[in-house]
């Protein structure tokens, strides 16, 4: 089953690579989407794949990657819509 998540992940998240290391995730979890730094500090992303898939995203980005402090993930869940065809990290 197709899901797609839209995620926003706070506090003590950039320069530590966890965009790089989100887009690495996602190819492993062959997720489409993408991730991006927000000026407020937090990171947002969107992943689209198959649930399990989004899920463990969704799981990677509550911890994050080494020297990330994450605080908070807040999950919006939308309707898939298979606009994307790879995983980006945009700037």
């Amino acid at each position: 089953m197709k899901a797609r998540a839209h995620v926003f992940v706070r506090e003590f998240v950039q320069g530590v690579f966890f965009r790089y290391e989100t887009r690495t995730k996602a190819l492993q979890h062959k997720v489409t989407g993408w991730v991006k730094n927000l000026r407020d500090g937090r990171v947002e992303a969107v992943f689209e794949g198959e649930k399990e898939a989004v899920e463990a995203m969704i799981d990677f980005c509550r911890h994050g990657p080494p020297g990330a402090t994450v605080t908070g993930v807040d999950v919006l869940w939308e309707e898939p819509t298979g606009e994307f065809d790879r995983f980006r990290v945009l700037y």
